[in-house]
């Protein structure tokens, strides 16, 4: 056997393989159903033990060989058309470019402020549990927010749901985490809301979290003031109003003042040129003591924002079903957007 293998490598060096006939008929004479390979293949089981030690890896050898021959040959033999003019089925002009969705684009550029201020970024899961959505965040167990008219469950399963807002993020970066903790958490998440205009059933939030020895609401008001003269101009007044959430206390809704200079101005903000932006306050003690954190040793504040609601001032957009429809005239306006 070991001379019928030297032999069958010999003439597959030999042979001159010169036609896509002559290639698909030597394929087949070595490795079709019925070739040299099978056969050898077949006469291997009945060598001795002793001697498939040195025949299996010339056995190897020798299909890799063939193969490789078959490889080289197709290459060489194919038959490639001979160009004659104009290729008629070539697009005309040059290649389209494609363009930064306006979302993308707002959601680069909030993360860059805050990572400037020293504030990492964090991800999570878009299916979670009760707990680091609801129970974690100190929702009690009546809140509307835990029922179906609001929130997405998995499979029928109380426990197991689309997140509602990137906040379940924040627990689990609390229990994994020691303080002190700087994070900002981007994400898409989900509410049984009917689309419209002003509403969807899937949106875009950027929350973040401070945590350490000494936090204070100052610290929160400096840092939101920072973030929007950084985004909306140097010259950029907020306030901050009281609020309710769950997972604060205190809580409020920051605002901007946007101006009266316009109708769309006077509309938008209701005739006052304020315009909300976001919410925020100082995290909960339950919230803390919930996921192992002394809240007598640390403190902490965290916000929260839609980028959709941001990109929708930004760009005067009017209807929040443009960013998800994919229309390529609403998108190819932010062509010159990075």
């Amino acid at each position: 056997m070991k001379d019928r293998i030297n032999g069958m490598l010999a003439e597959v060096a030999q042979a001159e393989l010169t036609s896509p006939e002559a290639v698909e008929a030597f394929r087949v004479a070595y490795l079709g159903r019925k070739g040299k390979i099978k056969d050898l293949m077949a006469a291997f089981k009945e060598v001795p033990g002793d001697q498939k030690r040195e025949l299996g890896p010339m056995l190897n050898t020798l299909k890799q060989a063939v193969e490789q021959k078959v490889q080289d040959a197709q290459q060489a033999t194919v038959v490639r058309p001979q160009a004659s003019g104009e290729d008629a089925t070539r697009p005309s002009g040059g290649v389209p470019l494609g363009t930064h969705h306006p979302l993308q684009v707002v959601r680069r550029e909030i993360v860059d402020i805050f990572q400037n201020m020293g504030f990492a970024v964090a991800e999570g899961p878009e299916i979670e549990d009760d707990w680091h959505v609801f129970s974690g965040l100190n929702f009690p167990p009546e809140h509307p927010a835990r029922d179906m008219q609001d929130t997405f469950f998995v499979e029928r399963d109380p426990d197991i749901l689309l997140r509602t807002h990137t906040s379940s993020v924040q627990v689990r970066e609390m229990e994994h985490r020691d303080p002190p903790m700087r994070l900002i958490m981007p994400g898409r998440v989900f509410r049984n809301e009917a689309i419209s205009a002003r509403a969807h059933c899937m949106f875009h939030q950027i929350e973040g979290l401070y945590i350490d020895k000494g936090v204070s609401f100052a610290d929160l008001k400096q840092t939101l003031l920072h973030f929007a003269r950084c985004f909306f101009g140097p010259d950029t007044d907020i306030r901050l109003r009281p609020s309710y959430f769950p997972f604060t206390e205190p809580s409020a809704e920051v605002d901007v003042y946007w101006g009266l200079k316009t109708e769309v101005d006077k509309r938008i903000t209701k005739g006052t040129g304020w315009l909300e932006i976001l919410g925020c306050g100082m995290v909960d003690p339950n919230v803390l003591k919930a996921s192992g954190i002394d809240p007598e040793v640390y403190s902490g504040f965290a916000f929260g924002m839609g980028i959709e609601r941001i990109t929708m001032l930004r760009y005067q957009i009017g209807d929040l079903r443009h960013f998800f429809e994919n229309d390529r005239r609403f998108l190819d306006q932010f062509a010159g957007e990075r």
